[in-house]
């Protein structure tokens, strides 16, 4: 990379950086109990008014932290699935993650499990639906392997809707399908820091290959034979960036439930900022996608008397977006 390319990128990602830095301080200031930046501050290095800690600290720290988590690490996750894809219309939720994730925890809500549970549960179905869509499409022959891989994830998805879907009949209406349905929906509205500590150390964990590997996985980018003839062991990539990307996105779905359409839309503002390169793709994108769910998350929590779910007003963001890329007919990397 050339000095010429790299003073840009470092401009545009400190402008990033610090602009997350100030959505964040705003979404501090911002809700029931209004607090002015200085107060909001003070607050949150333990000085000033007892109540104004108890709000930023105890309710407003926790929220904004986890959506900035929660955000990055599904952008991040969607940028590495569109570039292993070469397809940019792909998502976290091309390997049944999501679903798999959303049964888990229903499962666990409707046994009447405690949060941690249901948490732990949501993390075991992401892993097990990417794990047996592997195992499934491992044993289809004559077929592409990736192609394999999409159709498959649609199948295990649909099948884990259809679970999700049964257990919301049995459920009882008063108590467990109101958890049931506001979960799916995605939420952060009762985040505690113990809610985050798990889930960071996993993320960070399925973030440092795809960091490691960011110049394989360009290469891997242009096809499975290109990369052989350069050395990339295309199977073996291909399963990390599998397991590394659902790692993340099966953690972050354990805290804030299902959130839609990050995946797909970020990585795309990401590439137009940036280009293909995933060596700057993906730092961006999870620093687009952190700010981006940290503005939808203060929306959702101050736009209505009652909290709107963050899948919601996602869907409401990405839909058009989504139709858009396919009117426009995007289909290269430019």
């Amino acid at each position: 990379m050339s000095a010429r390319t790299t003073g840009p990128q470092l401009t545009l990602g400190l402008v990033l950086g610090v602009l997350v830095l100030l959505l964040a301080l705003g979404a501090l200031t911002i809700g029931p109990f209004p607090l002015s930046p200085r107060e909001a501050l003070a607050a949150l290095f333990g000085a000033g008014d007892a109540q104004a800690q108890l709000v930023v600290q105890g309710i407003r720290l926790p929220r904004v932290v986890a959506a900035l988590l929660v955000g990055a690490a599904l952008a991040a996750a969607g940028a590495s699935y569109q570039t292993l894809f070469r397809n940019p219309l792909v998502s976290p939720d091309i390997l049944g993650v999501s679903a798999g994730a959303g049964l888990g925890a229903v499962i666990g809500i409707f046994l009447s499990m405690p949060v941690v549970a249901i948490q732990l549960f949501a993390f075991a179905g992401g892993l097990g639906a990417v794990l047996l869509v592997t195992v499934v499409a491992a044993a289809v022959r004559n077929t592409d392997r990736v192609l394999a891989l999409v159709l498959t994830g649609v199948v295990i998805g649909a099948l884990a809707g259809a679970a999700t879907s049964l257990l919301k009949v049995l459920a009882d209406p008063y108590d467990q399908l109101p958890a049931i349905t506001f979960w799916l929906l995605g939420s952060l509205a009762s985040t505690t820091p113990e809610d985050i500590w798990p889930a960071l150390p996993a993320v960070l964990l399925g973030l440092i290959p795809l960091l490691l590997l960011r110049w394989r996985i360009n290469v891997l980018a242009l096809g499975d034979d290109e990369a052989r003839a350069l050395g990339v062991e295309a199977g073996r990539i291909r399963f990390i960036v599998i397991a590394a990307a659902t790692l993340i996105t099966a953690s972050v779905t354990a805290v804030a439930g299902v959130v839609g359409w990050v995946g797909l839309v970020i990585p795309h503002i990401a590439r137009m900022l940036v280009g293909p390169s995933f060596a700057r793709l993906l730092p961006v994108s999870a620093v687009v996608g952190a700010g981006y769910l940290l503005v939808v998350d203060t929306l959702a929590r101050t736009i209505a008397e009652v909290e709107v779910p963050l899948g919601i007003l996602t869907a409401v963001i990405g839909a058009p977006f989504f139709i858009w890329l396919l009117a426009s007919g995007r289909r290269g990397w430019s």
